[in-house]
Formats: C-alpha cells, sequence, structure tokens
C-alpha cells in the first residue's frame, strides 16, 4: 500500500475535473483539478474517473476449460476493480474459488452453482441427483460473505431430460438461503416463459440481449409480456455478453422499446477473452456506446447499478472517507470494429479504454485497454 496517491486532473462522467487524493488506501480529500499536493501524482491527463468497475459475470476458475480464467487477467488488468464469478463452482469446489481469491488483487464474489460439480461439466443440471439441497445449504452459509446468490442455467445443452425441473428446485433452495438467483437463459427447451415466470425480485436474468430463438422478444423485434412482467416484479436485467448471447440487433429493439439497461456484463472467460468476441470489459461498454447509451448510463451499468444489487454501496461511489476503489478509463475517438455473438459487425468512431485502477491502497496501470 502506497501511503499516498495523487490522481490528478482526472473527469468525473459529468466532466468536472478533479483531483482525488489517496492516503493508506482511503479518500481524504476531493479537490479541484491541480490542487493535490505531496505523494506519489498519477496524472490522469484528463481521463475520466469512477468507481471501480464491477462485472456481474464472469468465469474465474482457472482450472476448468472451457469456462475458466485467471482472476487478475478479467479483473484490475481490464479495469474491473469487482467480478462476481457466475456459478462456475458448485459445493463440490468453492471452498477451491474461496481459496484462489486470496492471491488476487482483483475484488471477488461468487453465485454458487446449484449443480454440486459446477462447470466441470457443461450438462452440470442434466441429471438432478448432482443437486444437493444439504451441500448447497452448507456451502451458502460456510460461505456467506463470499456468495451473493445461486447460478442456475436453464437451456436445452445444460439440464437436457431434467426440463424446468432444476430452476424450481432452485426457486426452493433461494427461499432456504435468503440468495437470489441468477439465471442463465438460451435456446429452449424449456420454454422461455415457463423460465421467467418462476423469477422473483431481485433474481438476475442473465444474457437479455441473447438473439437465440427461445429469447425474450418476439420475431417483430417486441418485448415478450413475460419480459415487461418480469421488470415491473423487479426482475434485475443482465447482458452476459459472451460468446454466443449478445445481439446488436435484439439490443436495438431493447433501447427503442425503452427497456433498462440495469447491468452490463461480460461472461469472460479464456477462449472469448483472446480469441473474441468479448475481448475486455472496454469493448463490451464501446458497443452500449454505439448503441447510443450515454456514457452516464454506459458507466452506471458497471458501478453504482451493479453496487447497488450486491446491497454494496460503497463500491458504487467516489466520497471522502471510503476505501479507494476506482477506475481510470478514456473514450477515444477512433474507429473500430465491433462484433457480437452473432458474428454481426458494426463499426463505431468511439471506444472505450481502461487506464488503471487504485484497488488496496494501490494504483495499477491496465494492461488490457480496449
Amino acid at each position: 500500500m502506497e501511503e499516498r496517491i495523487i490522481l490528478s486532473h482526472v473527469k468525473r462522467v459529468s466532466g468536472e475535473e478533479i483531483d482525488i487524493i489517496i492516503d493508506n488506501g482511503r479518500i481524504t480529500a476531493i479537490t479541484s483539478a491541480g490542487d493535490g499536493r505531496g505523494g506519489r501524482i498519477v496524472n490522469g491527463l484528463g481521463a475520466y474517473v469512477s468507481s471501480g468497475w464491477i462485472d456481474m459475470h464472469v468465469h474465474a476458475f482457472p482450472e476448468f476449460d472451457p469456462y475458466g480464467d485467471d482472476m487478475d487477467e478479467i479483473g484490475i488488468k481490464q479495469g474491473v476493480t469487482t467480478i462476481i464469478d457466475a456459478g462456475s463452482c458448485g459445493a463440490d469446489r468453492i471452498a477451491d474459488l474461496v481459496s484462489n481469491r486470496k492471491q488476487a488483487k482483483t475484488r471477488v464474489y461468487a453465485f454458487l452453482n446449484i449443480s454440486r460439480i459446477g462447470l466441470a461439466r457443461i450438462d452440470e443440471l442434466s441429471r438432478l441427483e448432482w443437486i444437493d439441497r444439504s451441500k448447497v445449504m452448507q456451502a451458502a452459509e460456510m460461505y456467506s460473505d463470499f456468495i451473493v446468490g445461486l447460478k442456475a442455467r436453464i437451456s436445452r445443452s445444460v439440464v437436457g431430460e431434467s426440463g424446468i425441473e432444476p430452476l424450481r428446485i432452485a426457486r426452493e433452495l433461494s427461499g432456504a438461503t435468503h440468495l437470489p438467483l441468477m439465471v442463465h437463459i438460451g435456446s429452449g427447451p424449456p420454454n422461455i416463459e415457463e423460465v421467467v415466470q418462476l423469477l422473483q425480485r431481485k433474481d438476475v436474468i442473465t444474457h437479455y440481449l441473447n438473439g437465440k430463438k427461445n429469447n425474450l422478444f418476439d420475431d417483430e423485434g417486441k418485448a415478450l409480456p413475460v419480459l415487461l412482467d418480469a421488470i415491473d416484479r423487479g426482475v434485475h436485467l443482465d447482458v452476459g455478453h459472451g460468446t454466443a448471447s449478445f445481439s446488436f440487433q435484439v439490443a436495438e429493439a431493447a433501447r427503442k422499446q425503452g427497456i433498462g439497461l440495469n447491468t452490463i456484463s461480460t461472461d469472460i472467460y479464456r477462449g472469448n477473452r483472446v480469441n473474441g468476441p468479448v475481448y475486455s470489459m472496454s469493448s463490451v461498454l464501446s458497443k452500449f456506446l454505439y448503441l447510443g447509451y450515454s456514457l452516464d448510463e454506459t458507466v452506471a451499468a458497471v458501478t453504482t447499478n451493479a453496487a447497488e444489487w450486491l446491497g454494496k454501496p460503497e463500491l458504487g461511489r467516489i466520497q471522502v472517507g471510503d476505501v479507494a476503489n476506482l477506475t481510470l478509463f478514456s473514450v477515444e475517438n477512433r474507429e473500430a470494429e465491433l462484433v457480437d455473438s452473432e458474428g454481426d459487425k458494426r463499426v463505431t468512431n468511439r471506444v472505450i479504454e481502461a487506464k488503471g485502477v487504485v484497488i488496496n491502497g494501490e494504483f495499477i496501470e491496465c494492461e488490457i485497454r480496449s
């Protein structure tokens, strides 16, 4: 931990230029640009600063293939200070994930897969005996400071002949543990209406902008009534871009109909980080600027909105007295090609680039910027 760091000449998303003084890991003052004195000066050169980015859907258990990666590769190196592993591990391996986070600089939480085997197989809910209720309860209690919800992947390739039953069991476990569900949606069966009607307030639909046939929009691009009803109930919508779960066409339809932007997440793991179409959080955020969302709306979807869902408002603000949890980034006016999960390519002239983070009292430059 560095004793004093001054982030000099950085801009809030509103455009206000400031200095942020950090002493022993805490924000001690926010001043006019250039007024900070002493310690290590990090010249922001007009870069933006926000609270640290939060990625609500990653796969950060490197032992699993294909859905695994190193925590810091998909965290601080990308400008993301907090990641939430989205069900890589069930009860069998959750202790190993907890142990791994002690070696990472990135802040880590997790959704516990209701299948005890987690993503050791990609059909982890195809056999109901892999859902061990007692082990779910034990893990949720033992790691209550780490587990923020339960994960159920409810699509054909995952559930097989089990159909909707794993989600019914997940609903029961949610009630017993007092933890919300994150539900992966994709190809049916089960039918999307059958899935969504089981979700309650604070549950998360991830992959809500996927372009598969069993998605949340009809052939004319109109939101299905079951989606609108879920929004009214307080169900949370999460992007979860991933290799196969983000469509520009569906995202454009959602925006046109005023479907709210709750959280933007990557569903990143080694394969789609290296080979695309995800690459990085910056790349995914750039797609939402391209879609016409404001910078404020886009950044809120990885800061304040995510922090509110977590029940940790301190992770979504920049405030004197708080532990410094910050992301520096720029918006570059240059041409770039963006690709969705359907192979649809778009050309943008504005891209977001992560520059650095402050976490654990340390300023760390990003290695992956866009």
